[in-house]
């Protein structure tokens, strides 16, 4: 499922004009993206949660060239699934 695939979902569901529709999943993953840009933990009960985690600087090497080069300290964002989640995924396999 897609961005725009949740939005039809949305307005199917709830009788929601796509305007509205479109607002409240912009509404919702915005906020997500705010808390992570934050550092604070994104938690959807059932679901998922998201993190950032940092990674400290190290040395590597450009593959092309073999030249060493040093790898900048840099967060990623990290998406762990919800115990209930893993168990619909199971069942449904």
């Amino acid at each position: 499922m897609n961005k725009l695939e949740l939005i039809h979902a949305l307005q199917d569901s709830h009788n929601l004009t796509k305007t509205e529709a479109t607002k409240c999943v912009e509404i919702f993953f915005g906020e997500m993206a705010k808390a992570l840009e934050k550092g604070d933990r994104v938690e959807i009960r059932g679901l998922c949660s998201f993190h950032i985690k940092t990674y400290d600087s190290y040395a590597g090497r450009n593959p092309r060239s073999g030249e060493k080069v040093v790898v900048k300290q840099k967060k990623l964002p990290f998406f762990k699934a919800g115990t209930e989640l893993k168990q619909r995924v199971d069942r449904a396999g």
